[in-house]
């Protein structure tokens, strides 16, 4: 082919298929424009991180949750979840397979309640005579017999259900809510623990941590005695005008101070803790000074009998700090507590009376205050129990193993269903087997009641869009919802 033949030659298919190539190119651009689109532009401005309240998707039902932390596992066999078949089948061979946590002493014996269940309020739900109190705000509940996290130690099941995956060094539920919404209080923390005068519960200062948020969302701890936040008063030579002009003059050092450190969040956030600290004082004091309630509500919680005294004054100083604005209490019971492996006619009974009282007084407070619509309240452990005996050494020191696959919980106010039961476990409250609730359904729930999207809810870490539930398959459980 000579040079015309071949010039004429690319002409002619130039010519032919001009409208392929075209398509093409253009196909080209718009899958790199598409690309370009999901590539993240980098900020050019430093992120700056506060608790002042945020805007959220849509308008929420729930603005404050309030979580009573069972830490151990409360069993849901001898509580909410009646099994009466069991007994046909007490001290019998267990006709299945179970999963045992503690393998040295496990059995095969069916181990049915030995406390009775009947229905309680309008809507009949069945409790056990183990939480009599309870029982009286049936009406005012949502109680999960579907509960599951499917991962068989407190640590990782504390996990679960505190930060959303069974990983460590992830931020809490409570620091997660503070950084979606902020807070209504500006003289108060956002997030608040309350811990147990006995034992931190498992895992520690993890329970309320901020993971790799910013260190303004950790939780703030009350501790269980007087004084409940040291060093909140001043000393006498320093009250007044000295303190006032002494903070003036550090706001000033540390303006400047961080103003040559941009984006160091720490220091932002520590300093941020000086500027609160200082309103503290006042608000915080007042907070928890439970001389201003009137003596029928300290009652109302047990407050003057001994075994109710210690639980039932957290509880209310909850309701108090909620009242002021704080966003997320979570209320702790002392390290494994409810971990019956052993002496459970003895240990089971003991763990109810210390909660049961203080937890409805909670639910009817808040109602009565009109606060219970607007305020989560959530009862409930890492876990459950089996239906099998362990340790098998005589009536009184049976006690029953961990369960993750199957257990209870109950929730109320903020959106969710009152009088309702949801889900069930199988004739052996061994597995959850009807409207499993698994932990990330939970927390997508949860969100939803405060107006967010568990996947829209992100933290940009390592270059990847961080989320409670994590990439999990969370669904918003709509039955859960009023």
């Amino acid at each position: 082919m000579n040079e015309q033949q071949n010039h004429s030659a690319r002409r002619h298919f130039l010519a032919s298929s001009a409208m392929s190539v075209s398509s093409v190119a253009l196909a080209w651009l718009q899958n790199n424009e598409r690309a370009s689109a999901e590539i993240k532009k980098p900020d050019l401005q430093r992120k700056s991180f506060d608790t002042t309240p945020k805007a959220v998707l849509k308008e929420p039902q729930a603005r404050a949750m309030i979580s009573l932390w069972m830490q151990g596992g409360p069993s849901h066999h001898d509580m909410f979840d009646p099994k009466p078949e069991m007994a046909k089948y007490d001290g019998k061979e267990f006709p299945g397979e179970i999963q045992y946590d503690n393998a040295a002493q496990a059995s095969s014996k069916v181990f049915a309640s030995p406390w009775k269940f009947r229905h309680h309020g309008e809507c009949g739900m069945e409790l056990s005579e183990l939480v009599p109190h309870t029982a009286s705000v049936a009406d005012d509940i949502c109680l999960i017999r579907s509960t599951k996290t499917g991962v068989n130690n407190h640590g990782q099941s504390i996990r679960a259900l505190q930060t959303g995956r069974t990983v460590e060094g992830r931020p809490t539920l409570g620091s997660w809510l503070t950084y979606g919404l902020g807070c209504e209080a500006d003289n108060l923390p956002a997030f608040m623990a309350l811990i147990d005068p006995g034992q931190l519960p498992v895992l520690g200062v993890e329970n309320w941590s901020n993971g790799w948020l910013p260190s303004i969302y950790q939780g703030s701890v009350v501790r269980p005695t007087e004084p409940r936040i040291l060093d909140l008063t001043p000393p006498p030579h320093l009250k007044g005008k000295a303190q006032k002009r002494a903070l003036e003059f550090l706001e000033q050092l540390n303006s400047r101070h961080v103003a040559d450190r941009p984006g160091q969040l720490d220091l932002h956030a520590r300093i941020a803790s000086y500027q609160l600290a200082a309103k503290m004082q006042t608000a915080a004091t007042d907070a928890l000074d439970l001389s201003k309630e009137t003596k029928a509500t300290q009652e109302m919680y047990g407050i003057h009998e001994t075994v109710t005294a210690e639980y039932g004054t957290r509880c209310l100083i909850a309701r108090r700090l909620i009242e002021r604005g704080v966003r997320f209490v979570q209320v702790y019971t002392a390290n494994q507590l409810w971990d019956s492996h052993g002496g459970i006619l003895s240990r089971l009974p003991a763990a109810c009376k210390k909660v049961d009282q203080p937890s409805a007084a909670l639910v009817w407070d808040l109602k009565q205050r009109g606060l219970l619509d607007s305020t989560v309240v959530h009862w409930g452990g890492e876990m459950g129990r089996l239906p099998v005996v362990q340790n098998d050494a005589g009536r009184s020191k049976i006690g029953r193993d961990h369960n993750t696959y199957g257990f209870s919980m109950w929730v109320a106010g903020g959106g969710f269903k009152a009088g309702h039961v949801h889900g069930q476990t199988d004739e052996w409250g061994h597995e959850a087997v009807e409207d499993v609730v698994n932990h990330f359904d939970y927390h997508a729930t949860l969100l939803h009641l405060f107006g967010l999207d568990h996947e829209q809810l992100l933290f940009r870490r390592s270059n990847r869009d961080q989320t409670l539930t994590d990439g999990q398959p969370g669904n918003v459980v709509s039955a859960l919802l009023a």
